[in-house]
């Protein structure tokens, strides 16, 4: 049984947000940080700061709750956000409290 991760990222004024799923946090969010894919949406929006993470025992539901987030609106993710992250901190140095 693989673990999973949903997660969002965004820049440093917090106006571009980015919501993936991975079985490898750490690995995936130090990949966004070093822009390891340049072309990638991230790379090219210079997300990089971890601001919300959710951790499930089955990857296949961290992938069904990456679809349901990315499927809300903006506000609703602010929101979601807000609710584990009011300040908007970088949560990358706290990744391993989440795995």
């Amino acid at each position: 049984m693989k673990t999973g991760y949903v997660y969002i990222i965004t820049n440093h004024t917090n106006t571009t947000l980015y919501t993936g799923v991975t079985s490898d946090l750490y690995q995936c969010i130090k990949e966004h940080r070093n822009k390891r894919y340049s072309a990638s949406f991230s790379s090219r929006y210079n997300l990089y700061k971890l601001v919300y993470i959710e951790g499930f025992l089955m990857i296949e539901d961290a992938i069904a709750r990456e679809k349901q987030i990315k499927a809300g609106s903006r506000s609703k993710k602010v929101k979601l956000i807000e609710s584990i992250n009011p300040n908007w901190k970088d949560l990358y140095f706290e990744i391993e409290e989440y795995l």
